[in-house]
């Protein structure tokens, strides 16, 4: 197996990880805990990010048909909610952060509703597994299970694909709403911090 092929297998390990860490931030108990697994979350991000653009890069540098053209090739499924990352996912996770700041010095402090729900919203989890589940049939490609087994990706393989995303979708919007249903009382004091907001104010 070509090497440049082999480099998809951990750009997709790298986004199934994030998504996986993603999906377990509003379960979390403590703002410690939550800060901490938001500082892993964005460097994930950004790693895998990285990652695509390097393979992308390795593609580009080439001419003709080659392995790196078929591994960037390979993202072209990913690149979209990739993109959205980069765009919003981000700057969500550095906001999330900034939220925690306020509890470092009680280690113990559970998380505030408010912070629970930003963690819980569409834009922060949703990006990053449909990224990873994207990567996948490249991954599997990758691997020669699909030259073992003769199947590649059909159109009812990418249908379930589009029902997958679309619950997982579901699932976030629900969890986000329910959550800030229950951070409303507390609205003023878990409200994340608004830099914008603040330099206009002063």
């Amino acid at each position: 197996m070509d090497p440049h092929l082999l480099a998809l297998l951990p750009v997709a390990a790298v986004w199934l990880t994030a998504g996986a860490v993603a999906d377990g931030l509003p379960r979390l108990r403590r703002a410690r805990a939550l800060r901490r697994r938001t500082g892993w979350l964005i460097v994930l991000s950004l790693t895998g990010l990285g990652l695509m653009v390097s393979v992308v890069f390795a593609g580009l540098s080439t001419v003709g048909t080659t392995p790196a053209d078929r591994a960037a090739a390979g993202l072209a499924l990913a690149a979209l909610p990739a993109l959205l990352v980069a765009a919003c996912t981000v700057r969500r996770l550095h906001r999330l952060r900034a939220g925690t700041r306020a509890f470092t010095s009680a280690p113990r402090a559970p998380v505030p509703p408010g912070l629970r729900a930003h963690a819980a919203h569409p834009l922060v989890g949703l990006p990053l597994q449909v990224t990873g589940l994207a990567l996948v049939p490249a991954a599997v490609t990758a691997s020669g299970v699909g030259a073992v087994t003769g199947t590649e990706p059909t159109g009812p393989a990418l249908t379930v694909a589009l029902f997958l995303v679309t619950a997982i979708g579901v699932r976030h919007a629900m969890r986000h709403s329910r959550l800030a249903a229950r951070a409303l009382p507390a609205a003023g004091s878990a409200r994340l911090p608004d830099p914008v907001g603040s330099a206009r104010a002063t």
